[in-house]
């Protein structure tokens, strides 16, 4: 800030050496005029103006202070209370700013929201005509037909989900309830829902989880683990999907291992980006690149740390491990 100040008033300094040092030229010049008087008193001069300059600093730096050290937001009540005409000019800019983004916020807010409730009320109707598409596909005698007319409405159904579960995710602390979980029941829900996709693929499950008990919430862990099952489906081939728990240092660790086509190594770091859709298949319009971006969202407000190991063309493993009990207290008591 001192750089800063004389920076601001170096014209005020080269000026007054400026008058000082023609004093001294002019003595120097001048046999009448006392040139050690004159010199006394050009030392006064800078002492004096050395010492304004302090009080000046000291008295025009702490209303620009609090400008460089306030936190980006719209609040103003940590600006200093202006000193000058000048600051108050400053701070009148800042509050009618201020005011002007703030009046812009609410107004984007509630479009937003108004927005967001009728995407929201527009899925849940989708949702009575799409029960109602499901029950008729399932009445379908050819199994071709079926099964490809099933495929069609699971990636109506993934879509919607994500769209609802992405309007969803700001708000996902008000939307909590922590209770112990079987992830048996959750997994065989999911897996029951992509039977008839699986079968079209060849695809089979190995399920052995000789832990199951968790502490999370139902609806978003089943969120979670519906993108991975989709995702290790998706990519894989007449294979098996093997599903496995165990525990590790008092925590619980789920594994989803697919023999599908694995990730690019350069791919590995980007994966949980919004949008990304892989380098090695970016010619794959279906990829939204918003599936596993939402579920690490997800995971990581209810503390589960998610993590990928994957080689291209020898599958992928999506481990999810759970917190410890203690881990709750923080999450429940925001």
């Amino acid at each position: 800030m001192i750089r800063k100040f004389i920076h601001e008033k170096r014209s005020w300094i080269i000026f007054i050496l400026f008058l000082q040092g023609l004093s001294l030229i002019v003595a120097a010049l001048d046999d009448t005029i006392a040139f050690t008087s004159v010199l006394y008193t050009v030392f006064l001069s800078l002492l004096f103006f050395l010492l304004y300059l302090f009080w000046r600093y000291q008295k025009e730096t702490p209303f620009y202070k609090t400008l460089t050290e306030r936190e980006d937001n719209l609040d103003l009540s940590a600006v200093a209370v202006p000193e000058s005409p000048f600051e108050e000019i400053v701070a009148e800019s800042l509050r009618q700013q201020t005011l002007l983004l703030k009046e812009e916020l609410l107004t984007n807010t509630v479009a937003l929201e108004k927005e967001k409730d009728d995407l929201l009320s527009w899925i849940h109707e989708v949702k009575t005509p799409m029960t109602t598409l499901r029950l008729l596909i399932d009445r379908i005698d050819d199994k071709a037909m079926r099964g490809n007319l099933t495929y069609e409405w699971l990636r109506i159904h993934h879509l919607l989900d994500q769209q609802l579960h992405s309007k969803r995710l700001p708000f996902m602390q008000n939307d909590l309830y922590v209770e112990k979980l079987s992830l048996e029941d959750i997994l065989y829900d999911e897996i029951r829902t992509l039977q008839t996709w699986c079968i079209q693929k060849g695809i089979g499950f190995e399920v052995e989880l000789p832990e199951t008990e968790v502490l999370t919430d139902s609806k978003w862990i089943s969120f979670i683990i519906r993108q991975l099952l989709t995702n290790a489906v998706k990519y894989s081939e007449a294979s098996d999907i093997v599903i496995t728990s165990e525990r590790k240092h008092d925590q619980i660790c789920l594994h989803i291992k697919d023999c599908g086509i694995g990730i690019e190594t350069q791919d590995l770091p980007r994966i949980f980006e919004k949008g990304f859709t892989s380098t090695a298949n970016h010619q794959n319009h279906h990829a939204t690149g918003m599936g596993l971006y939402l579920a690490k969202k997800a995971a990581d407000t209810l503390h589960i740390r998610m993590e990928v190991n994957s080689l291209p063309q020898t599958g992928t493993v999506f481990s999810l491990t759970f917190p410890k009990k203690n881990d709750f207290v923080h999450l429940l008591s925001r």
